[in-house]
């Protein structure tokens, strides 16, 4: 086919800009490569908005604290640390995406989160098979670090938090009969049930009554009605906080006079918000982080007081874990003299006893973490405190 003058020019034109636009937006220029060398990306694994938004918002903030002190102390080994925000919405697809994008898009070097078990998992398959860093700084479930060996968390375990808070129950508090309630489309909650079970029954106290709920459902009358017959010592609830608020807020309703316990999924700000009187010093859970203005810890007494300045607001576990892990990350980068992760990722394994600002983190030989104490933390005049500590025997 043949083409006048003028049509040719304006085809060669046409051409020439595609080719000028493709180079520009085709991988990385000669200088973005190099700023990029300069440059040590991480990527947060969260969710800002959603159900779980409670969890996500404070460990950004603690993320973004950690990141700024370190770019205000020369960064790591001469570089500086950027991270990459993006809101899964705690959402399994949306996870998955957001992992894909960091370890293939933006090259991260780790990803900090997320603080659920099922969707670390998620994202943890993806950085294993891309031999990228995760660091969880929340999830607490079983089989994750199992995924592979570039998969660490530095979170209280139930496995290891959860015969002592039994323990305490039984023998501190005088419980010995339990009423259980599981959240069943919850990863979180099937997984913490069996857990608190056998534990019960094996320090010999009695389940009374199981009931069951979903996440998201706002009448649970029935279930709380079943309980109330059944006249259990204390409840234990194995799912998140805004279930936990409806159900004691039920139970104030029914004139049930009892406590409930569970686990760090019951740790937002938002439990004292929606419970009101009805979760105050009723609502008991464990968890690896508080802050007891005793100056016990001076780490912990200036993360919190710089918190509170830079976000007019109260720092939790999460922002605690999220801060530490990635002065964890930057540790392992420094003491190896390297950014890359197949590189750092074995001197990670071999963290002992790291003061961090959520207690100290030892790694086990299968790099799952031992936190100490285990904290017991309830709800007075209407913010979370601190309750008790358990001593955790590190062997």
């Amino acid at each position: 086919m043949k083409f006048r003058g003028k049509t040719k020019w304006a085809l060669l034109v046409c051409l020439l800009m595609v080719f000028s636009v493709a180079a520009g937006c085709g991988g990385n220029s000669s200088s973005d490569k190099a700023k990029d060398e300069n440059v040590i990306k991480l990527g947060f694994l969260g969710a800002t908005t959603g159900s779980v938004a409670n969890y996500g918002i404070p460990g950004q903030k603690g993320m973004e604290m950690a990141i700024e002190e370190l770019n205000a102390g020369g960064g790591v080994l001469g570089k500086e640390v950027k991270g990459i925000y993006l809101d899964n919405k705690g959402d399994s697809s949306e996870i998955a995406l957001i992992a894909d994008k960091y370890v293939n898009r933006d090259k991260v070097v780790a990803m900090v989160g997320d603080p659920c078990t099922g969707l670390t998992k998620i994202a943890a398959e993806i950085a294993q098979k891309n031999k990228t860093v995760i660091f969880s700084a929340g999830a607490t479930g079983t089989d994750v670090v199992e995924i592979g060996d570039y998969v660490f968390r530095n979170t209280l375990l139930d496995t290891l938090a959860v015969p002592l808070v039994v323990d305490w129950m039984m023998n501190t508090k005088g419980w010995k009969s339990f009423a259980v309630v599981t959240s069943l489309n919850n990863g979180y909650s099937t997984a913490l049930t069996p857990v608190f079970k056998g534990e019960i029954e094996k320090q010999g106290g009695k389940i009374v009554i199981e009931e069951s709920i979903n996440d998201e459902e706002m009448d649970f009358t029935a279930q709380i009605t079943n309980i109330k017959k059944a006249k259990p010592d204390v409840l234990v609830f194995t799912g998140y906080y805004r279930e936990a608020a409806l159900l004691m807020s039920e139970a104030k309703k029914q004139g049930l006079d009892i406590n409930l316990v569970g686990g760090d999924g019951l740790y937002g700000q938002d439990l004292a918000k929606l419970g009101g009187k009805a979760v105050e010093e009723k609502v008991i859970f464990y968890c690896g982080f508080s802050f007891s203005g005793d100056g016990s810890n001076p780490k912990t007494e200036k993360f919190v007081e710089t918190y509170r300045a830079k976000y007019k607001d109260e720092p939790d576990m999460f922002s605690a874990q999220y801060y530490d892990a990635v002065m964890i990350l930057a540790k392992a980068m420094k003491d190896t003299n390297s950014t890359d992760p197949s590189v750092f990722k074995s001197e990670l394994a071999k963290l002992k006893d790291y003061p961090g600002v959520s207690g100290n983190t030892t790694f086990r030989s299968n790099r799952e973490p031992i936190k100490s104490p285990v904290c017991l933390i309830t709800v007075k005049d209407g913010k979370l405190t601190l309750l008790d500590k358990i001593p955790v025997n590190i062997q």
